[in-house]
């Protein structure tokens, strides 16, 4: 993906990279007092990103942010409250001009929103010059979703409670990831994520071992075999998203062995044996299936100095 999308050389200021995730494993622990779940996930950011860029407004102490998708109005992007968190925590009175180009699909369990968030506040911390660490924007993350602490620093990590417990680890040893995004309509995606979890039971807890013992493994520098992912929405997908199973089906019909359900769904992924298959996966199903799908490799961690 990188290599597609170029920066917009008349982008003017600071520029980061939201990078879409997917969920290696995802548990289900229980339910806490505060009526969110305790969740077990070893998480992977990949290299399908938006770009957010950020400037000085010329005269005004506002923070402006804009959107290249209608979809996504201020009243419900991430990156809005990111950027009032922030200034709220630091004390800033000056503005900024955030713009946000997105490449990740909307509502589609990879993460795009809460990216976007993460963005936001490694970028106006150079704006603004806060000089705060990646663990202090981590902890100041957790207030603005659960996803967004982890996409703070992305890379490989296994992520707990909420999502704001977020133990980095060794680079997972995967060569890329084949994303299929399909199109089901999501009737009111700003509320898709707490839609699936309304459906969650008690049936669906578990401990979190399989979450630990791939964390453990890919820790220690082994293998990471798709046979140890799992997600337990999967159970449930074909429920949440009427036909979803038939665009796995077909997935499985290329030759795909184990496809998971990316985060609260409804998008799904494989990882291809090889390059050459993983090639020829993605071209069958953009070419000839008319499919919206991703070949990528997964993203490495955020340093304190990345950016451009």
């Amino acid at each position: 993906m990188t290599g597609d999308i170029p920066l917009n050389p008349e982008a003017i200021g600071i520029s980061e990279l939201a990078h879409a995730k997917v969920n290696l494993t995802l548990e289900i622990l229980g339910k806490r007092r505060d009526g969110y779940h305790n969740l077990s996930s070893v998480m992977q950011t990949v290299d399908l990103f938006d770009i957010v860029t950020f400037s000085e407004p010329p005269d005004s102490s506002e923070v402006i942010v804009t959107c290249d998708d209608d979809r996504i109005t201020p009243e419900i992007n991430l990156a809005v409250r990111a950027a009032d968190v922030l200034g709220q925590k630091s004390g800033v009175t000056t503005g900024a001009e955030i713009n946000i180009q997105k490449r990740i699909p909307v509502a589609a369990g990879l993460g795009g929103g809460s990216s976007d968030a993460a963005a936001t506040l490694r970028g106006l911390n150079r704006l603004w010059g806060l000089d705060l660490s990646i663990d202090d924007l981590t902890e100041i993350a957790a207030e603005i979703g659960s996803d967004v602490p982890f996409l703070v620093r992305g890379g490989t990590a296994h992520v707990q409670g909420r999502g704001e417990d977020v133990t980095p680890i060794t680079a997972a040893k995967i060569e890329r990831f084949l994303i299929l995004c399909p199109d089901i309509s999501v009737p009111d995606s700003t509320a898709k994520t707490a839609s699936v979890f309304a459906q969650v039971t008690e049936t669906m807890f578990t401990r979190g071992q399989l979450s630990s013992k791939l964390a453990a493994r890919v820790r220690s520098g082994g293998d990471c075999p798709p046979e140890f992912f799992f997600n337990q929405f999967g159970t449930i997908a074909e429920k949440l998203f009427p036909g979803w199973g038939e665009h796995r089906d077909q997935l499985m019909g290329l030759g795909a062995r184990d496809v998971v359900l990316c985060g609260a769904g409804p998008s799904m992924f494989t990882v291809p044996p090889s390059k050459e298959l993983g090639t020829a996966w993605h071209l069958l199903l953009t070419s000839v299936h008319r499919k919206n799908a991703y070949l990528v490799p997964p993203a490495p961690t955020v340093t304190e100095t990345s950016g451009s």
